[in-house]
């Protein structure tokens, strides 16, 4: 049982948290900018920014973190099952993986719409590439943490 779990928190890690922090990073560089359209050029044709990438990396966003669930349910469970649950590392890994999630919910996605519906300025893909970055760094120090599990009990 342990290994089907650990075999699930680790693929669906690779595949929907993955996916989805590629989308996130990708999406400030083709979402359409106020500044780069101009009346002449056609919808999405714009300074190396594609409207129909931003969309569908958009979709990737939502659909892999929905999806990304998975990780920390399997990981809980895990937890639990390998009676690991009172550990340190797992507490600050299940406290950053929140944080991640909240960012995405609250920041991130709600602030690609916005992009989408209504091209804007410059500063809102640095602001995005930004949230982007903090996002993909939460996950980075969860991955370290499951590696080097600080505060372990080895053995037990």
């Amino acid at each position: 049982m342990e290994d089907l779990l650990l075999s699930i928190h680790v693929l669906a890690g690779i595949v929907f948290v993955g996916g989805s922090a590629v989308a996130t990073s990708l999406f400030p560089r083709y979402a359409p900018a106020a500044a780069t359209v101009s009346a002449d050029s056609p919808p999405g044709a714009s300074a190396g920014r594609n409207h129909a990438v931003a969309v569908m990396l958009h979709r990737i966003t939502r659909g892999y973190s929905l999806l990304g669930l998975i990780v920390p349910a399997a990981g809980i469970i895990l937890a639990f099952v390998q009676g690991r649950s009172g550990e340190i590392w797992i507490t600050v890994a299940m406290i950053l993986t929140a944080a991640a999630g909240i960012l995405l919910a609250l920041q991130i996605y709600p602030r690609q719409s916005a992009a989408l519906t209504a091209p804007g300025r410059p500063d809102q893909a640095r602001t995005l590439s930004m949230l982007a970055g903090v996002y993909n760094l939460l996950w980075a120090i969860v991955v370290v943490l499951m590696i080097v599990r600080p505060g372990a009990t080895y053995g037990v």
